[in-house]
C-alpha cells in the first residue's frame, strides 16, 4: 500500500507566526503604553498629590507646648514655676480600644479609677490624632512601671514637659489660685487649638485671671516616623525637609504681694478660719492676701487624684474658699467709724455732742430693747469716746437719726455693695441693704417692707449688711489717706516674652472721697488712735514703736432673743461671734491698712487685733514711734 506524505506549507505557518507575533507585540506595545501612561500620571501629574500623602504617612505633626509665665512677688521671690516633669499622653487614633487601655493603666497603678470617666471625656473631646495628657506628673516609680508595661500599652507615650511648681507651697496660695487639668467645661471657653499639647489650665486666682497672659502661643514640630508610629532619625540624606514653629512662652507678672508678709498673716490665722488682707493705701496695692485654712496647689498642678480633691471640697472648713474675696460677713463695730464720719458729714452731729448710753436703746413708742455690748452702759459719751470704747448705743442713735437711705449714701460712696474691682476673678460684691434693696431681695411683698429696727443694727454692722474682708482693707485704706482712694491691685508689672520689656502698671485711682469738712477726717483718725490707746485694742498695740489707728468688732453671727443670755462659753463653735479689726500704721504717716476677720473667733480685741500687730510688725520693723 502506498504511504501518504503530507507536504508541509511552510508559507502559510510562516503567515500565522508572523500575526500571531504581532498581535502579541501589539499587545505587550500596549500593556507598556498603559503603564507608562499610568506611571506619568501617577509621577508627573499626581506627583506634588502623592508627596504630600506619603510625606504624611512618615511625617507627624507633634505639638509644641509654651513655657507658662512665670510669677514673682514684689521683691523678686518665684511663687509660681516651671519645672521638668513626665506625662502620659494618649493618642486616640493609635490605641485599639480605648476603654481596656484606660482600664490597662488603672490596672498598673498609672491612673486613679475615679479618673477614668475624666480622662475618657477628655481625649474623645480632642482630635484623634492629638496627644492627650492624662497624667500630669509622674513619679520615678510610676515611670518605672509605664516602661515595663509600654508594650501593652499602644497609642500612650511617656513625654517630657515643664509642670507647674509652687516654691512656697501653701502660703499665698488663694492669691496665686493653681492650674488644673483642662476639664470639659474649659474647652468649651478655649480654642483648643492654641492649647495643644498643653494639660493644664488656669483655675483659680491669678493663674485663672491672667491665663491670657500666662500662657503664650504654642508651636508645632514635624518628626519622621516608621510604620509603627515611632519616631525615627531623619539626617541620612533621604529624609523629608522637617520643619516646625517654635511656642512662644507666656508673659511673667510682678506682683505687689509680698509673700513673706503673707506667710506672717497665715500663721497668725494658723488653726482658725479667717482672712487677712493688708494694702498699701497710696497705691491699691495689695500687700498680703491671706485666707485660711489653706491647700497645696502642687496637688492641682500634679493631676489631684479623686479621693484628694473630695476630701478638699467635703472638708467643713472649707479650705478651697477665699474668705478674702468670697466670704461676706457682718462688719460689725468696725465701720463704726464710717458712721461718724457720715454723721459729720451731714451735720446731724457734732465731734462734741455727747449721748447717754444706759445699756440699752428704744425706738419711740417701741418696747424693744436693742442692748449694747456693756451691759451697765458707757455713761455719757462725746464721738471720740464712742468710737474708743465701741459704745453701740450711740450709733444706734446715730443711725436712726441719719435714716437709712443716708446711710446707704455715704456708705455706697466708700465701695460697699459692689466689688472693689481687683484683678483677680470671682469677687464678691457683698451687701449694702437699703428699703430699695430689699423690695428686689424679696419676693414676698410682707417681707418687703424695710423697718425701722433694721435701721438700728445697720448703725453698728448689724442685720442684712454684709462685706468682705477685701471691702474693709479698701475702706480702711480710705480712711488712712483722708479720702484718696485707689483700685486694689496684685499685678504691677508684666514682663513681655517676646520683647523682654517690662510693661509697668501705674495705680488706678478712683473717684476722691471729699468731704465738706476736711478736719473731720482728723476727728476720725484721732479716734481710731483713741482705740489703740485706751480703748478696745490698747492691749494688741502695747509696746509698738509706732502709732495704730484701729477699730476692734465683734459680729454676731445668729439673733438672741431679748429674754435670751448669749454664753460665748456654751454656745456652738460656729455660731459663736466673728471677730474684726481694721486699722493703719503708723497713723500720722500710713504705710499699711489691714483688715482681719476670723470665723467665730469671739472678740475682736482678743483675736483679731493681735493678729493684725503680728503683719505690722512685720511690715514696720524698725519704724520710730
Amino acid at each position: 500500500m502506498a504511504r501518504r506524505v503530507r507536504i508541509k506549507d511552510l508559507g502559510l505557518e510562516q503567515r500565522l507566526f508572523m500575526t500571531r507575533a504581532a498581535v502579541a507585540t501589539g499587545a505587550v506595545a500596549l500593556l507598556i503604553v498603559v503603564v507608562l501612561a499610568r506611571l506619568f500620571w501617577l509621577q508627573v501629574v499626581q506627583h506634588d498629590y502623592y508627596a504630600d500623602l506619603s510625606q504624611g504617612n512618615r511625617v507627624r505633626i507633634e505639638p509644641l507646648p509654651p513655657d507658662r509665665g512665670i510669677i514673682y512677688d514684689r521683691k523678686g521671690r518665684v511663687l509660681a514655676e516651671n519645672t521638668p516633669a513626665y506625662q502620659l499622653e494618649l493618642t486616640r487614633e493609635q490605641v485599639r480600644d480605648l476603654d481596656e487601655t484606660l482600664q490597662h493603666l488603672v490596672g498598673f497603678g498609672l491612673l486613679e479609677p475615679d479618673d477614668v470617666p475624666r480622662a475618657r471625656r477628655l481625649v474623645t473631646s480632642r482630635r484623634p490624632f492629638e496627644g492627650v495628657p492624662i497624667r500630669v506628673t509622674l513619679t520615678d516609680e510610676e515611670i518605672g512601671r509605664f516602661a515595663v508595661h509600654q508594650h501593652e500599652l499602644p497609642g500612650v507615650a511617656l513625654r517630657t514637659r515643664l509642670a507647674r511648681y509652687y516654691p512656697y507651697g501653701s502660703v499665698g496660695v488663694h492669691a496665686l489660685g493653681y492650674v488644673g487639668t483642662i476639664s470639659e467645661d474649659d474647652l468649651k471657653r478655649i480654642d483648643p487649638e492654641a492649647y495643644a499639647g498643653t494639660g493644664v489650665i488656669g483655675k483659680t486666682g491669678l493663674e485663672l485671671f491672667y491665663e491670657a497672659e500666662l500662657h503664650g502661643q504654642g508651636g508645632s514640630r514635624e518628626v519622621l516616623v516608621n510604620a509603627e508610629g515611632r519616631s525615627v532619625s531623619g539626617d541620612r540624606g533621604v529624609g523629608p525637609a522637617l520643619r516646625s514653629r517654635e511656642p512662644r512662652a507666656g508673659n511673667d507678672l510682678h506682683l505687689s504681694l509680698d509673700i513673706e508678709l503673707t506667710r506672717v498673716a497665715e500663721e497668725a490665722l494658723a488653726g482658725r478660719r479667717g482672712a487677712i488682707v493688708a494694702i498699701d493705701p497710696w497705691t491699691g496695692d495689695v500687700l498680703a492676701l491671706a485666707s485660711t485654712p489653706t491647700f497645696d496647689p502642687n496637688k492641682f498642678a500634679r493631676g489631684i487624684s479623686g479621693h484628694d480633691y473630695r476630701a478638699l471640697i467635703e472638708d467643713p472648713d472649707r479650705p478651697l474658699l477665699n474668705r478674702a474675696l468670697r466670704g461676706t460677713y457682718p462688719p460689725g463695730s468696725t465701720i463704726k467709724p464710717l458712721m461718724a464720719l457720715a454723721g459729720l458729714e451731714y451735720g446731724v452731729i457734732a465731734p462734741t455732742d455727747t449721748r447717754l448710753c444706759a445699756g440699752v436703746f428704744r425706738l419711740p413708742g417701741s418696747s424693744h430693747r436693742y442692748r449694747d455690748w456693756k451691759k451697765q452702759g458707757h455713761g455719757t459719751v462725746d464721738m471720740r469716746e464712742a468710737v474708743m470704747t465701741s459704745c453701740d448705743v450711740y450709733f444706734y442713735t446715730l443711725a436712726v437719726t441719719l435714716g437709712i437711705d443716708r446711710i446707704h449714701e455715704a456708705m455706697s460712696r466708700i465701695g460697699f455693695g459692689r466689688p472693689t474691682g481687683i484683678d483677680m476673678a470671682g469677687e464678691r460684691p457683698g451687701i449694702m441693704p437699703s428699703p430699695a434693696w430689699k423690695k428686689q431681695a424679696f419676693k414676698r411683698r410682707e417681707a418687703q417692707v424695710w423697718f425701722p429696727g433694721e435701721t438700728v443694727i445697720v448703725g453698728i454692722g448689724q442685720g442684712y449688711w454684709t462685706v468682705t474682708p477685701l471691702q474693709l482693707a479698701h475702706a480702711t485704706s480710705l480712711l488712712a489717706t483722708r479720702g484718696q482712694q485707689f483700685q486694689p491691685r496684685l499685678v504691677t508689672a508684666v514682663r513681655d516674652a517676646a520683647t523682654t520689656q517690662m510693661r509697668p502698671r501705674a495705680p488706678t485711682p478712683l473717684t476722691q472721697i471729699a468731704i465738706k469738712d476736711p478736719a473731720s477726717w482728723e476727728v476720725i483718725v484721732d479716734a481710731m488712735v483713741a482705740v489703740t490707746q485706751g480703748g478696745t485694742a490698747t492691749r494688741a498695740a502695747r509696746g509698738a514703736a509706732y502709732t495704730i489707728a484701729g477699730k476692734t468688732g465683734t459680729a454676731q453671727v445668729y439673733s438672741v432673743g431679748q429674754n435670751e443670755k448669749y454664753d460665748e462659753k456654751t454656745v456652738s463653735d460656729r455660731l459663736r461671734d466673728h471677730a474684726l479689726f481694721v486699722a493703719f500704721a503708723p497713723a500720722e504717716a500710713p504705710k499699711i491698712a489691714v483688715a482681719v476677720l476670723v470665723e467665730n473667733g469671739g472678740h475682736g480685741s482678743d483675736v483679731a487685733a493681735p493678729m493684725a500687730r503680728q503683719v505690722f510688725d512685720a511690715w514696720l520693723a524698725g519704724e520710730k514711734p
